[in-house]
């Protein structure tokens, strides 16, 4: 495993891990020692924590909470993995706000909101971008917290080795062909199953249905071109797989809270997205009232 600190400051550290173990590697038990919420970047990996099974690949996320054990598997890719990861003072913890459940949510399948904030804090990490490093850590961190308040716990599903696997082969075939007009057959056809079968098993093993994560590919490849690139946003769109302008534009801004262009804005340096986002953070009504504020996250060890 390769660790590289990115950034550190009192309220978050950033770090770059690259892993190249394969399914020869022999899985250990390690212990989260702070809070943190990992961008999955590239390949993928098996999470086991507090007795669940998440399978992350490219746009999940990995969550850490102070205490907690877990094991990383690598049965289902031969080229390791890298994760970009923000860990978390709990005096910022504090300020996001969380409770136990969603500090221990354990791992999240891509979610467009928290996709293409990662792939911007990304850029930023390879010095392509004039973004502060920082404040997109506690942009994600915080627009985290946000997501999971707003759903429902997700309850991983049991499935055989081999299922796992082929749903696994298959979100990393429509990733690398997301550009492309994919249907849920192409991609059934690609898997060698029928689209029942495939639509099931990959919605049952990575939390989302194969169009979702097509549309989320799309969004990221997205992001990462609109932080690296000047092409015309018109042509990103279309680069990336979709057909339609003014849709790319909806679904983008429903994502990351702000539209294409001022997407590229932030990335390449505009600070006023930065600090209205932290002027809202202390802003905040649970701030404001403090006796309203819920219980410290993770401060009882059993459930």
């Amino acid at each position: 495993m390769l660790v590289t600190t990115e950034l550190q400051t009192d309220p978050i550290r950033v770090s770059s891990y690259r892993c190249d173990a394969g399914p020869g590697a022999r899985p250990f038990t390690e212990m989260h020692s702070d809070y943190s919420v990992s961008y999955v970047r590239k390949g993928s990996f098996g999470y086991r924590a507090r007795g669940n099974a998440y399978e992350l690949v490219a746009g999940s996320v990995l969550v850490g909470c102070p205490g907690d054990e877990y094991v990383c598997t690598h049965d289902h890719h031969m080229c390791g993995d890298e994760c970009l990861a923000f860990h978390l003072s709990p005096g910022f913890v504090d300020l996001i706000g969380g409770d136990r459940r969603i500090w221990r949510t354990g791992g999240l399948p891509p979610l467009p909101e928290l996709m293409v904030l990662g792939e911007l804090a990304q850029v930023a990490a390879e010095g392509q971008s004039d973004a502060g490093l920082d404040e997109l850590g506690m942009w994600f961190a915080s627009r985290f917290v946000e997501v999971v308040e707003g759903r429902s716990k997700p309850t991983p599903q049991s499935a055989a080795a081999r299922d796992r696997r082929r749903a696994v082969d298959a979100a990393m075939w429509i990733d690398a062909n997301s550009h492309d007009d994919i249907g849920l057959e192409g991609a059934a056809s690609e898997a060698g199953l029928s689209s029942f079968h495939f639509l099931r098993l990959f919605s049952q093993v990575l939390g989302v249905t194969p169009h979702q994560y097509l549309v989320r590919s799309r969004l990221r490849h997205a992001a990462r071109l609109l932080a690296d690139d000047d092409r015309p946003v018109t042509d990103v769109a279309f680069d990336v797989g979709f057909a339609d302008l003014s849709n790319f534009v909806r679904t983008f801004h429903r994502a990351a809270g702000v539209s294409p262009r001022g997407f590229r804005q932030a990335a390449k340096g505009d600070r006023k997205i930065f600090q209205d986002r932290l002027a809202a953070l202390l802003n905040d009504d649970r701030l404001i009232h403090p006796s309203s504020r819920k219980s410290s996250p993770c401060t009882t060890t059993s459930d």
